[in-house]
């Protein structure tokens, strides 16, 4: 409201500088949730990490170099061939970590048991049960990424690692620079996401490549990396991976981070707000209205707007608005609106 005696373009000039600090202040929050989710996250891994090293010790009497001496049992094992334990540490165990999670939502999502877990479903009326049509397709075109593109792109990184480093190195980096690396890993992939999500928004590429991805307006685990080949390779493997290629990072950290990357974009999709677990209704909100909530973390939504629709729906309102989803018969837009 404008005072008596005060210009118009004062008021206009006070509204403008309200707005960027309110808009200053938001990316502020976001940034120090991002910091809070990142750093709790690697304060997990440590406390684990020395959870299990204590119990080692004590119980079974290990040696206080435990991780050390198994990494080289391991490298030993496979007697110098380097190529075969990258690809054991890179594919095998992301992928066994991907499918195990993702088997047990599965097994929620196709039959509704256990009750306490199908009970934090975001989208109560939605995939119960999934349709198991749909489900099988996404299933098969999430094994044909993996063997023919998460294949060659692990063993064209290999390549690059090996040409500029020793990612398979005899000696394991210590604990606190893997934790350094997951933290740096963790930002470049938001970045690189972030924007390559947002370029396969634009009318043309949502078309023809990431409508696919759309079609599960109500996503599951396994979806995540349901997406057409382009999509998969520049927007799901070159984020997870640039981070790992410019640190030159050791075969152990990459395998961790990998790992990570798998189920954290699963718990994004999975469609349950699980106690303990981040909420995926960010991303659920995002496959509603389609020009919002494109990142993970929600620092780069709030610095470019695109959560403004998010943040300014009430919770309860919020929950109303995702109960209401496009079924998943129903046709999705052919090309959503362009951002700004």
């Amino acid at each position: 409201m404008k005072k008596p005696g005060e210009s118009s373009s004062q008021t206009d000039h006070s509204s403008s500088r309200n707005g960027r600090q309110e808009t200053s202040g938001g990316l502020w929050d976001s940034v120090k949730k991002a910091a809070f989710v990142i750093g709790s996250g690697l304060f997990f891994l440590a406390a684990f990490r020395n959870s299990v090293t204590w119990h080692l010790q004590r119980f079974w009497g290990a040696s206080g170099d435990f991780w050390q001496t198994q990494w080289t049992k391991l490298y030993r094992a496979f007697d110098g061939n380097e190529a075969a334990l990258f690809i054991v540490g890179t594919l095998l165990v992301p992928t066994f970590c991907f499918w195990l999670f993702n088997g047990f939502l599965m097994v929620v999502d196709t039959t509704g048991r256990p009750s306490f877990i199908t009970r934090y479903r975001i989208q109560v009326d939605k995939n119960n049960p999934v349709n198991p049509q749909k489900l099988r397709y996404a299933v098969w075109t999430v094994l044909m990424n993996q063997l023919l593109l998460s294949v060659p792109l692990v063993l064209l990184t290999y390549v690059v690692m090996k040409w500029h480093g020793e990612p398979c190195g005899p000696d394991l980096p210590t604990f606190h620079w893997v934790l350094l690396e997951l933290a740096v890993c963790g930002l470049l992939e938001e970045i690189f996401f972030y924007y390559s999500h947002r370029l396969f928004h634009q009318p043309l590429f949502y078309k023809h490549i990431h409508k696919i991805h759309h079609e599960w307006t109500a996503p599951v685990g396994v979806v995540s990396l349901y997406a057409h080949p382009v999509e998969h390779v520049c927007a799901n493997m070159f984020p997870a991976l640039i981070g790992p290629m410019l640190l030159g990072s050791h075969l152990a950290t990459t395998s961790l981070w990998f790992s990570i990357a798998l189920l954290v974009t699963t718990i994004s999709h999975c469609g349950y707000h699980l106690p303990l677990l981040p909420s995926p209704e960010f991303h659920d909100f995002h496959h509603l209205k389609f020009n919002q909530c494109y990142g993970v973390l929600g620092v780069l939504d709030r610095l470019h707007g695109t959560d403004d629709k998010f943040r300014k729906t009430k919770p309860f309102e919020r929950h109303t608005i995702l109960l209401s989803l496009t079924p998943l018969n129903e046709s999705i837009p052919d090309s959503p609106k362009p951002t700004q």
